[in-house]
């Protein structure tokens, strides 16, 4: 089948944010695109924050899904989050399957890698929010080897 060129993302500036392997099951690819919006934008206004989150997500597929199914053989999830850190329902999917396979690989509880999850989460959005308002003035990012063994979870 053809790829509609009306509603899909085809062009070549068109990328999609986040790739992974083994998250909804084993070996299958699965992309993510995440979008933070502000519900109290004049766009949103109206909406009710439930609306709004599903029709993000509603954009995100209509722009992404077919290209990812057809042409990458592979599944998309978008993530929509709200800048008070509301998350639309396939984010929740997700990030309940990430603490899962956390908790597991982790050997810690359900709550502990979720709480995990949200904490980093909340961090990511305010730290967002900030170089939005301010810009950004850090310094840059600490990368990590491969190598280097890192303790998730903090007891």
């Amino acid at each position: 089948s053809m790829v509609s060129t009306q509603s899909t993302g085809t062009q070549n500036d068109a990328r999609l944010d986040i790739s992974a392997r083994g998250v909804w099951s084993p070996m299958e690819k699965t992309f993510f695109d995440i979008r933070v919006f502000n519900s109290r934008a004049p766009t949103n206004i109206g909406k009710t924050l439930k609306s709004a989150l599903l029709h993000h997500e509603k954009e995100k597929k209509r722009g992404y899904n077919a290209r990812v199914l057809e042409v990458e053989k592979a599944s998309f999830t978008p993530l929509i989050f709200s800048t008070s850190g509301i998350m639309g329902n396939e984010a929740e999917r997700f990030y309940r399957q990430l603490a899962t396979m956390l908790a597991v690989k982790s050997r810690q509880s359900y709550p502990d890698a979720i709480r995990y999850i949200r904490q980093r989460l909340s961090f990511c959005l305010l730290k967002t929010t900030i170089v939005s308002l301010r810009g950004f003035r850090g310094k840059k990012p600490v990368s990590y080897s491969n190598n280097q063994d890192i303790n998730l979870l903090y007891y």
